[in-house]
């Protein structure tokens, strides 16, 4: 079995010095040019922790560490991919190892980089400083050869270093092989974990451990980044063009490398990286395309919308990112509406700016979360379909024909507030715009602005203000000793706030124009709207399951059960609305030597669950 740590392998022969026979390059010149070329997150990988970004606070807390000569002995580093962690891995060892360029340095945050130290770590080759995969080294036999090496005293620095990435795929054994080390090292080991996956980690093994968690990078720190890096290479960028690789990299840093890398290679030499190409190199819309496709939908523009995905189609645009692109600005729309200070931040483009304020502006928070969990399940749909193209016009067809639907919870008020067999009632204006006041559902009536009738009509207006704390309190744990308006006399529980009865006259002067006085007795008074609910409830399961069909039907299905009793004319509490009558539950036909298993109930039966 090979060692932990093979042997570097031989150096390349040497070019040969001077012009070839004909005068022309040396040979081997042109792939000695190739190999020296290193990808971007390569040759821009930090070797500072200053270097470092979006992780201030690690940084902070390993250099008050080293200042005060509190080093641990061993840490642990997690995060998503290209975060840096093999990076601060190696930071850390040039650290403790560093000895400044006159040789008498000694652990310092800032290391040198020119002592033979800091340049063997730096090229990868320090004799001291160990780097092992636990994905393709997971065995016990493993971290014994660590165990062993660390009774060694180091051959060139002050400090051993072993450092472990994707420490999670060791294996239980290699795990409890490693605790005894861990928990006491020799003075001049350190041990320094990376992982993605920190819950897979034994916590025997985190406790020994001090861990910092490196945090995505944001976007806009990203596309800066890029920015700087982009002008080190001799290029120039769009902003936009920055921002998609900032967004598509998803806070890691090697990840967004990578894929400016490409989009370089892909500009003229010396020439401008596009928005434009960035987003067909990564299979995007462009993002006043997306703009274009939401405002068709929003409209209910049907031919608009399809002509839009029909020129997406023609550039290639691949149907499950444009409805992720769909998603993503719905996400910002809606952000944009609940903060409308978000119009004037750095993160987000000049599009979601200027056209995203506008479109949110018009947009109501239950038509974005409607879009959204559409948009959602649309996207299932695309990955699943034999045709993806077809299936997100499906999508966006429907999305269409919504738009111009009412959100659900004024749906329902309207079906509500509508008597029976007449048309949807329009729409109640809003508080404040003339339309007669505060108004609250009761009963399958309309409380104005007039005062409330009874204590249950008082509690309605609280509903309507959308006071739902207030609302409980007043449901379940208030007794009603007097209703005199405007003087309500209450018995509150003894564990409700004691600014309640402030806050019930507060909500009800608003709501009616009057003052309000809500005086606290000890009578018992009557029982809560919730218990009385649940006594009518009840009284009208006891009155059905006396009704001779109930029973019949009983009889016939053994086992069946009566899961409610649906009666009309009731409030929103189970009790007849205020002005009318309960009309109880309806029995079709209502005789006593009905056979529930004749032709007569041929039709009912659905109406049970047995």
């Amino acid at each position: 079995m090979s060692g932990l740590f093979d042997e570097a392998p031989p150096p390349a022969p040497p070019t040969p010095p001077g012009p070839g026979l004909f005068g022309d390059a040396p040979p081997g010149a042109a792939a000695a040019v190739t190999a020296a070329y290193r990808v971007l997150a390569r040759k821009y990988r930090p070797t500072r922790f200053e270097d470092l970004i979006g992780q201030e606070t690690m940084v902070r807390v390993l250099r008050n560490a080293f200042a005060q000569n509190r080093v641990a002995h061993a840490f642990m580093l997690t995060g998503v991919r290209g975060v840096g962690k093999t990076t601060t891995a190696r930071i850390i060892a040039r650290a403790l190892n560093c000895t400044g360029p006159d040789g008498q340095g000694g652990p310092t945050a800032d290391p040198c980089g020119e002592c033979a130290d800091c340049r063997a770590i730096l090229a990868d080759r320090h004799p001291d400083v160990m780097e092992m995969d636990a994905a393709s080294r997971t065995g016990v036999d493993d971290v014994r050869e660590i165990i062993e090496a660390t009774r060694f005293r180091p051959l060139q620095a002050r400090t051993k270093v072993f450092v472990i990435d994707e420490v999670h795929m060791l294996s239980r054994n290699a795990f409890n092989a490693l605790l005894k080390t861990l928990e006491e090292p020799p003075p001049h080991v350190k041990f320094i974990f990376a992982t993605t996956e920190l819950r897979k980690v034994p916590i025997t093994v985190l406790s020994r451990c001090q861990r910092f968690d490196l945090r995505r990078v944001p976007a806009a720190d990203l596309a800066a980044h890029f920015a700087r890096i982009t002008g080190l290479e001799g290029f120039t960028a769009e902003p936009e063009a920055l921002a998609l690789i900032a967004r598509a990299a998803e806070g890691s840093v090697r990840d967004g490398l990578s894929l400016l890398d490409q989009a370089i290679a892909e500009a003229p030499a010396g020439g401008r990286v596009g928005a434009a190409s960035v987003a067909e190199m990564l299979g995007l819309a462009d993002r006043e395309m997306v703009f274009d496709l939401i405002e068709a939908v929003f409209a209910g523009r049907v031919s608009e919308m399809l002509a839009i995905t029909a020129r997406a189609h023609e550039f290639g645009a691949d149907f499950a990112t444009l409805l992720q692109d769909l998603l993503a600005l719905i996400h910002t729309l809606s952000r944009l509406k609940t903060i409308p200070d978000l119009r004037d931040s750095s993160e987000f483009t000049e599009a979601e700016r200027v056209r995203g304020t506008a479109l949110a502006a018009r947009l109501a928070i239950p038509v974005l979360a409607r879009a959204w969990q559409m948009l959602l399940k649309g996207l299932a749909e695309v990955e699943q379909a034999p045709d993806a193209r077809a299936a997100a016009e499906m999508v966006l067809i429907r999305l269409c024909h919504v738009a111009d639907l009412p959100p659900p919870g004024e749906l329902l008020q309207r079906l509500a507030n509508a008597p029976a067999g007449a048309p949807a009632a329009p729409p109640l204006p809003p508080s404040g715009d003339g339309g007669g006041g505060a108004r609250a559902v009761v009963g399958g009536g309309v409380v104005g602005a007039r005062l409330p009738g009874s204590f249950r009509e008082a509690v309605a207006l609280v509903a309507a203000a959308r006071e739902a704390t207030l609302h409980a309190h007043l449901l379940h744990g208030v007794h009603l000793v007097r209703y005199a308006p405007p003087v309500i006399e209450l018995r509150p529980e003894p564990d409700l706030p004691r600014d309640l009865a402030a806050r019930f006259a507060a909500v009800l002067a608003e709501a009616t124009g009057r003052r309000w006085t809500i005086a606290l007795a000890t009578a018992p008074g009557e029982p809560t709207l919730a218990e009385q609910g649940r006594s009518a409830e009840a009284a009208r399961r006891e009155a059905a399951s006396r009704h001779p069909l109930i029973q019949a039907i009983m009889t016939a299905f053994p086992g069946a059960r009566m899961e409610a009793v649906h009666t009309a004319g009731l409030d929103a509490y189970g009790l007849p609305a205020i002005g009318g009558d309960e009309a109880g539950p309806v029995f079709e036909p209502d005789d006593p030597g009905f056979d529930p298993a004749g032709d007569d109930a041929a039709g009912f039966s659905e109406e049970f669950d047995a």
